[in-house]
């Protein structure tokens, strides 16, 4: 069976997303095991560079790592998919005996270079520019209509 794990940097603070994700989370959690991650950001202040803030994130969410995940980090310069190939490769992905796919988020800085280079592939949930809080709650719902499709339910149009 598939298990996915989603890591993300800070908690959400916004109540009508933190909402959402835990609609989401709930749903996704009839079709997958799930895992919901969150991991202290580091603190941006003045003379702090952002690729020390990021190095320190990238250790933390480093922490929260299993050997042989398989690790998606979302950056708007990585793949896209419609609903249906997401569902496609997400079924590929899940004839895999054992394997975890690790969803990595960042903070409003993003995600370091590091991880990006490690990540097995990069995926995009758009071209537009998204807070890493509103990204966390379209990731689970494109996940949760992905499943839907899997299983023929009517959820997805």
């Amino acid at each position: 069976m598939l298990k996915l794990r989603t890591i993300v940097v800070d908690h959400t603070r916004s109540p009508f997303l933190k909402e959402g994700e835990s609609f989401y989370l709930k749903r996704l959690r009839r079709y997958v095991k799930m895992e919901w991650i969150e991991v202290k950001p580091a603190r941006i202040k003045k003379g702090r560079s952002d690729k020390e803030i990021l190095a320190t994130e990238s250790r933390r969410i480093d922490q929260k790592l299993a050997p042989g995940d398989y690790l998606v980090p979302l950056h708007s310069t990585g793949h896209s998919f419609n609903s249906e190939e997401l569902a496609k490769w997400l079924d590929g992905l899940s004839a895999r005996t054992g394997i975890c796919v690790t969803f990595l988020i960042g903070g409003p800085l993003g995600l370091s270079k590091d991880l990006l280079d490690r990540g097995h592939e990069i995926l995009s949930l758009s071209r537009l520019t998204l807070t890493h809080e509103m990204a966390r709650l379209l990731l689970l719902e494109q996940l949760y209509r992905a499943f839907t499709i899997l299983r023929v339910e009517k959820y997805h149009k």
